[in-house]
Protein backbone atom coordinates (compact mmCIF):
# COMPACT_ATOMS: atom_id res chain seq x y z
CA UNK A 1 0.00 0.00 0.00
CA UNK A 2 1.47 3.56 -0.58
CA UNK A 3 2.56 5.28 1.92
CA UNK A 4 1.73 8.79 1.83
CA UNK A 5 2.44 11.40 5.09
CA UNK A 6 2.58 14.87 5.65
CA UNK A 7 5.92 15.30 3.85
CA UNK A 8 4.40 14.29 0.82
CA UNK A 9 2.94 17.49 0.21
CA UNK A 10 4.58 18.07 -2.92
CA UNK A 11 3.26 15.27 -4.57
CA UNK A 12 2.33 14.97 -8.47
CA UNK A 13 -1.57 13.52 -8.85
CA UNK A 14 -3.48 12.96 -11.91
CA UNK A 15 -6.70 13.22 -12.22
CA UNK A 16 -8.68 10.60 -10.35
CA UNK A 17 -6.23 9.91 -7.65
CA UNK A 18 -6.97 9.43 -4.47
CA UNK A 19 -5.44 12.80 -1.92
CA UNK A 20 -5.94 10.86 1.67
CA UNK A 21 -6.37 13.64 3.83
CA UNK A 22 -8.46 11.60 6.46
CA UNK A 23 -11.07 14.25 8.33
CA UNK A 24 -10.03 17.18 5.75
CA UNK A 25 -11.92 18.90 3.22
CA UNK A 26 -11.57 18.66 -0.92
CA UNK A 27 -9.84 22.40 -1.40
CA UNK A 28 -9.57 23.33 -5.00
CA UNK A 29 -9.45 21.10 -7.67
CA UNK A 30 -9.97 18.43 -5.85
CA UNK A 31 -14.00 15.98 -5.50
CA UNK A 32 -15.31 13.70 -3.41
CA UNK A 33 -16.11 10.45 -4.73
CA UNK A 34 -17.07 7.24 -2.72
CA UNK A 35 -15.99 8.78 0.41
CA UNK A 36 -12.50 9.77 -0.64
CA UNK A 37 -10.72 12.45 -1.51
CA UNK A 38 -9.89 12.83 -5.31
CA UNK A 39 -8.26 15.02 -7.49
CA UNK A 40 -9.87 16.61 -10.49
CA UNK A 41 -6.60 18.03 -12.49
CA UNK A 42 -3.19 17.06 -13.17
CA UNK A 43 -0.53 19.50 -10.13
CA UNK A 44 0.89 18.98 -7.05
CA UNK A 45 -0.44 17.64 -4.12
CA UNK A 46 -1.10 20.56 -1.66
CA UNK A 47 -2.83 20.90 1.81
CA UNK A 48 -3.83 23.79 3.91
CA UNK A 49 -5.59 24.13 7.34
CA UNK A 50 -7.93 21.63 7.23
CA UNK A 51 -8.39 21.43 2.98
CA UNK A 52 -6.25 19.20 0.63
CA UNK A 53 -6.58 20.43 -2.98
CA UNK A 54 -4.23 20.61 -5.99
CA UNK A 55 -2.17 23.20 -7.62
CA UNK A 56 -2.23 22.79 -11.12
CA UNK A 57 0.81 22.21 -13.36
CA UNK A 58 1.60 25.67 -14.57
CA UNK A 59 2.77 26.01 -18.49
CA UNK A 60 6.28 27.19 -17.70
CA UNK A 61 8.07 24.46 -19.69
CA UNK A 62 8.89 25.05 -22.97
CA UNK A 63 9.42 22.13 -24.83
CA UNK A 64 12.54 21.36 -27.58
CA UNK A 65 13.28 18.64 -29.97
CA UNK A 66 14.81 15.97 -28.47
CA UNK A 67 13.40 15.93 -24.79
CA UNK A 68 12.34 13.36 -23.23
CA UNK A 69 9.83 14.30 -20.61
CA UNK A 70 6.40 12.57 -18.71
CA UNK A 71 3.11 13.40 -19.55
CA UNK A 72 -0.33 12.78 -18.82
CA UNK A 73 -3.34 11.56 -20.56
CA UNK A 74 -5.88 14.50 -20.66
CA UNK A 75 -7.77 13.69 -23.94
CA UNK A 76 -8.52 10.58 -26.59
CA UNK A 77 -9.48 11.04 -30.83
CA UNK A 78 -10.22 8.38 -32.64
CA UNK A 79 -6.56 8.53 -33.88
CA UNK A 80 -4.53 10.12 -30.94
CA UNK A 81 -4.48 11.08 -27.19
CA UNK A 82 -3.67 14.35 -26.14
CA UNK A 83 -0.78 14.96 -23.14
CA UNK A 84 -0.32 17.56 -20.95
CA UNK A 85 3.99 17.40 -20.41
CA UNK A 86 3.38 21.14 -18.50
CA UNK A 87 3.70 22.88 -22.02
CA UNK A 88 1.37 26.24 -22.37
CA UNK A 89 -0.22 23.47 -25.05
CA UNK A 90 -0.59 19.89 -25.08
CA UNK A 91 1.18 17.59 -27.05
CA UNK A 92 -1.11 15.24 -29.26
CA UNK A 93 0.59 11.70 -29.56
CA UNK A 94 -0.88 10.02 -32.88
CA UNK A 95 -1.34 5.95 -33.10
CA UNK A 96 1.69 6.32 -35.76
CA UNK A 97 3.70 7.46 -32.81
CA UNK A 98 3.10 3.92 -30.10
CA UNK A 99 4.26 1.19 -30.12
CA UNK A 100 1.19 -1.06 -30.91
CA UNK A 101 -1.09 -1.39 -33.89
CA UNK A 102 -4.04 0.88 -32.82
CA UNK A 103 -7.07 0.44 -34.98
CA UNK A 104 -9.14 3.78 -35.84
CA UNK A 105 -11.09 4.41 -32.49
CA UNK A 106 -9.69 2.00 -30.28
CA UNK A 107 -6.96 4.32 -28.79
CA UNK A 108 -8.79 3.87 -25.25
CA UNK A 109 -7.60 0.09 -25.28
CA UNK A 110 -4.23 1.06 -25.00
CA UNK A 111 -4.38 4.46 -23.44
CA UNK A 112 -7.21 5.99 -21.34
CA UNK A 113 -7.44 10.08 -19.45
CA UNK A 114 -4.99 9.76 -16.19
CA UNK A 115 -2.85 7.31 -17.84
CA UNK A 116 1.16 8.60 -17.59
CA UNK A 117 3.59 8.25 -20.65
CA UNK A 118 6.92 8.79 -21.10
CA UNK A 119 7.80 10.28 -24.39
CA UNK A 120 10.05 11.97 -26.45
CA UNK A 121 9.72 15.63 -28.78
CA UNK A 122 10.44 15.02 -31.79
CA UNK A 123 9.34 18.63 -32.97
CA UNK A 124 8.07 22.35 -31.76
CA UNK A 125 6.77 24.44 -34.86
CA UNK A 126 6.49 27.86 -35.48
CA UNK A 127 2.81 27.61 -34.42
CA UNK A 128 3.78 26.14 -31.25
CA UNK A 129 2.54 22.88 -32.68
CA UNK A 130 4.29 20.46 -30.37
CA UNK A 131 4.87 16.95 -32.22
CA UNK A 132 5.89 13.46 -29.83
CA UNK A 133 6.61 10.28 -29.99
CA UNK A 134 6.34 6.61 -28.05
CA UNK A 135 8.57 4.90 -30.33
CA UNK A 136 12.09 4.87 -29.10
CA UNK A 137 13.90 3.40 -26.64
CA UNK A 138 12.75 3.46 -23.09
CA UNK A 139 9.78 5.36 -24.26
CA UNK A 140 7.08 3.72 -22.58
CA UNK A 141 3.02 3.68 -20.63
CA UNK A 142 4.67 4.06 -16.34
CA UNK A 143 2.75 1.59 -14.18
CA UNK A 144 3.98 1.67 -10.67
CA UNK A 145 6.11 3.58 -9.03
CA UNK A 146 5.78 7.47 -8.23
CA UNK A 147 6.48 10.48 -10.12
CA UNK A 148 7.31 14.23 -8.37
CA UNK A 149 7.07 17.99 -9.90
CA UNK A 150 10.40 19.84 -9.30
CA UNK A 151 10.88 22.92 -11.50
CA UNK A 152 12.22 22.10 -15.10
CA UNK A 153 14.89 24.25 -14.31
CA UNK A 154 16.31 22.51 -11.45
CA UNK A 155 16.89 19.04 -13.88
CA UNK A 156 20.24 19.54 -14.66
CA UNK A 157 20.99 19.81 -10.81
CA UNK A 158 19.34 16.92 -10.39
CA UNK A 159 20.97 14.92 -13.09
CA UNK A 160 24.64 16.44 -12.40
CA UNK A 161 27.98 16.85 -14.06
CA UNK A 162 28.20 13.97 -16.75
CA UNK A 163 25.33 12.39 -14.88
CA UNK A 164 26.82 12.23 -11.44
CA UNK A 165 24.03 13.25 -9.40
CA UNK A 166 21.41 10.87 -10.75
CA UNK A 167 23.70 8.09 -10.81
CA UNK A 168 24.28 8.77 -7.04
CA UNK A 169 20.45 9.02 -6.36
CA UNK A 170 20.35 5.79 -8.14
CA UNK A 171 22.80 3.78 -6.39
CA UNK A 172 22.51 5.00 -3.25
CA UNK A 173 18.64 4.33 -2.82
CA UNK A 174 18.72 1.44 -5.11
CA UNK A 175 15.61 3.16 -6.75
CA UNK A 176 14.96 3.58 -10.49
CA UNK A 177 14.75 6.76 -11.57
CA UNK A 178 14.03 8.60 -14.51
CA UNK A 179 14.22 12.20 -14.90
CA UNK A 180 12.06 14.22 -17.56
CA UNK A 181 13.08 17.64 -19.15
CA UNK A 182 10.00 19.28 -18.03
CA UNK A 183 10.60 18.87 -14.44
CA UNK A 184 9.10 15.03 -13.77
CA UNK A 185 10.64 12.48 -12.21
CA UNK A 186 10.04 9.20 -11.88
CA UNK A 187 10.85 6.70 -8.65
CA UNK A 188 10.54 3.21 -8.18
CA UNK A 189 12.20 1.28 -5.44
CA UNK A 190 11.18 0.15 -1.86
CA UNK A 191 8.64 2.35 -0.11
CA UNK A 192 10.93 3.49 2.15
CA UNK A 193 13.76 3.55 -0.20
CA UNK A 194 11.80 5.60 -2.08
CA UNK A 195 10.97 8.33 -0.18
CA UNK A 196 14.09 9.03 0.58
CA UNK A 197 15.04 9.18 -3.29
CA UNK A 198 12.02 11.75 -3.24
CA UNK A 199 13.09 13.56 -0.28
CA UNK A 200 16.26 13.89 -1.82
CA UNK A 201 15.63 15.03 -5.33
CA UNK A 202 13.37 17.78 -3.27
CA UNK A 203 16.42 19.19 -1.40
CA UNK A 204 18.02 18.82 -4.39
CA UNK A 205 15.62 21.63 -5.92
CA UNK A 206 15.31 23.99 -3.10
CA UNK A 207 19.50 24.13 -3.21
CA UNK A 208 19.90 23.54 -6.52
CA UNK A 209 22.25 27.25 -6.06
CA UNK A 210 23.60 25.99 -3.13
CA UNK A 211 27.86 24.50 -2.98
CA UNK A 212 28.76 21.40 -1.80
CA UNK A 213 25.63 20.05 -2.78
CA UNK A 214 27.01 16.57 -3.73
CA UNK A 215 28.65 16.09 -0.96
CA UNK A 216 25.49 17.18 1.24
CA UNK A 217 22.71 14.95 -0.66
CA UNK A 218 25.75 12.40 -0.07
CA UNK A 219 25.28 12.77 3.81
CA UNK A 220 21.64 13.11 3.55
CA UNK A 221 20.99 10.03 2.32
CA UNK A 222 23.63 7.85 4.37
CA UNK A 223 21.71 8.83 7.40
CA UNK A 224 18.74 7.92 6.25
CA UNK A 225 19.43 4.49 4.39
CA UNK A 226 22.81 2.16 5.63
CA UNK A 227 25.25 1.63 3.02
CA UNK A 228 27.00 -2.06 2.63
CA UNK A 229 29.78 -0.47 1.06
CA UNK A 230 31.68 2.83 1.18
CA UNK A 231 31.44 3.95 -2.22
CA UNK A 232 33.36 7.11 -3.47
CA UNK A 233 31.25 10.30 -4.81
CA UNK A 234 32.79 13.38 -5.84
CA UNK A 235 31.23 16.79 -5.96
CA UNK A 236 31.05 17.11 -9.79
CA UNK A 237 27.55 17.13 -9.65
CA UNK A 238 27.72 20.81 -8.85
CA UNK A 239 28.28 23.24 -11.27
Amino acid sequence: MEKRNARQTRELVVPGDILDGTGMRPGENAYVLDGKIRASVMGVRNVFQNTVGVIPLRGGYMPTSGDTVFGVIVDIGPSNWLVDIGAPYPAPLHVSEVPWKVEFGDTSKYLTIGNVVLIKVLSVDESKKISVTMKDSGLRKIEGGRLVKISHTKVSRVIGKSGSMISMLKNMTDCRITVGQNGMIWVDGEDENADVAVEAIEMIEKQAQSGNLTDRIKEFIEKKIPQDEEDEYDDEGDE
